[in-house]
C-alpha cells in the first residue's frame, strides 16, 4: 500500500510539471501568435520545465504537499497547488491590447482544461474498449485502487485520473481574481483606471492570504462537483 501511494505521488508531482509547463508555454505560444514576441525570445515557448521552474510555486510547495502525507503530515489540507515563473508579456506589441491580452491569459488554464478533456476522453475509450475497463476505470477514480504493481493499463489509468484532478485544480486555481493569478488580469482589465491604479496596490501578503484561505475554499467549492459530474459521465460509458 505504501509503494502505491508513493508512486501516485510521483504521477503527481511530475504530472504537475507537465501541466504547468503547458500553462506557461500556452500564455508564450498566444502572446507570440499575437504579435509580442518577448516570451518566445526568452525560450518560453517550449514544454521543457527547466525553462518556467519557479523554485517555491513548482518545486517546494508541490514537493511538501504531494510527499507530506506520506509521512503523516498533509500539509494544505492535502490539496495541490502549484505555479511557474510568470511568462513575460509587453501589452503595447498587441494589435488590440485588452482582447490580446484577455487571449494570452486565458490560454493557460484552457489548456489545462485541454489536459483533462484529453485524459477523459483517454479514460472513456478505456472503459468502453478493454475488457473490464469500465471497472478499473470507475474504481480507479473512486479512489478503490489497491494494487502494488500497477500494469500498464493500470498505470494510465491512474495517469488519466490524476491528470482529471490536477488540471482541474490549476483550471480552477487560476482563474481566482487574486493577483497574480491569471483570474485577476481578466478583472484588471474590465476595470476603470481608478480601480486598476488600487488594484495594482494590493499587497502581496494580502494576495497570498487570499489565495490561501479564500482559494482553497473555492477550489475545493468547485471541484468536489466537477469531478463528481466526470465520475458519472464515466458511468454512462
Amino acid at each position: 500500500m505504501e509503494q502505491i501511494r508513493f508512486l501516485i505521488a510521483v504521477f503527481e508531482f511530475v504530472l504537475l510539471l507537465f501541466s504547468l509547463s503547458v500553462h506557461e508555454c500556452a500564455h508564450a505560444w498566444m502572446a507570440s501568435r499575437l504579435g509580442d514576441q518577448t516570451a518566445r525570445m526568452a525560450g518560453r515557448v517550449t514544454l521543457n520545465p527547466m525553462n518556467h521552474v519557479d523554485p517555491i510555486g513548482t518545486l517546494l510547495i508541490p514537493a511538501v504537499a504531494i510527499f507530506g502525507p506520506l509521512i503523516g503530515i498533509p500539509f494544505f489540507g492535502g490539496l495541490l497547488i502549484g505555479w511557474a515563473k510568470p511568462t513575460p508579456v509587453i501589452t503595447r506589441n498587441f494589435r488590440k491590447i485588452v482582447r490580446d491580452d484577455n487571449l494570452v491569459t486565458l490560454a493557460g488554464p484552457a489548456s489545462n482544461l485541454l489536459i483533462a478533456t484529453v485524459a477523459f476522453i483517454t479514460l472513456a475509450v478505456i472503459s468502453i474498449g478493454m475488457p473490464q475497463g469500465r471497472d478499473l476505470v470507475l474504481s480507479t477514480f473512486a479512489g478503490g485502487m489497491a494494487i502494488t504493481t500497477p500494469t500498464g493499463l493500470e498505470a494510465l489509468v491512474l495517469i488519466a485520473v490524476l491528470a482529471i484532478q490536477v488540471n482541474l485544480t490549476l483550471f480552477i486555481f487560476n482563474l481566482l481574481p487574486i493577483p497574480p493569478l491569471d483570474g485577476s488580469r481578466i478583472v484588471r482589465n474590465l476595470l476603470p483606471y481608478n480601480a486598476v491604479v488600487q488594484f495594482d496596490r494590493i499587497n502581496g501578503w494580502i494576495s497570498w492570504l487570499l489565495m490561501v484561505i479564500v482559494g482553497f475554499f473555492i477550489i475545493r467549492l468547485f471541484l468536489s462537483p466537477a469531478l463528481a459530474l466526470i465520475y458519472l459521465a464515466l458511468r454512462l460509458f
